[in-house]
């Protein structure tokens, strides 16, 4: 997959706040989403993952990432999914994070 194939999506946000990125995770075919960004400008404070599949031999369910926004400006935040057996992304996710200053 090219990247430049993948779509960007807006995320608009205010400088110190904190805002979430969800993504389906299949940990059972192995299955790790990893982000990518400046740690000068996004801070990652959390990651969680809730399990949906109920079925004991699938690890199925919901990859929730937390970020604060550090600095102002455009930044790029990208996730790849990544396979252990794998050199390549088995797919990408690109953010565009838009940081305001904070309100006055």
């Amino acid at each position: 997959m090219n990247i430049d194939q993948v779509q960007t999506r807006a995320i608009q946000v205010f400088q110190s706040a904190a805002f979430m990125v969800h993504l389906w995770e299949d940990r059972t075919r192995g299955e790790q989403w990893v982000p990518s960004y400046d740690p000068k400008v996004l801070g990652l404070v959390g990651d969680e993952f809730l399990r949906t599949v109920s079925n004991n031999a699938v690890d199925s369910g919901q990859r929730s990432f937390e970020f604060q926004a550090l600095q102002p400006g455009t930044h790029q935040l990208k996730f790849s999914k990544r396979m252990a057996w794998k050199f390549t992304a088995e797919d990408r996710r690109v953010f565009s994070v838009i940081v305001s200053p904070p309100p006055s």
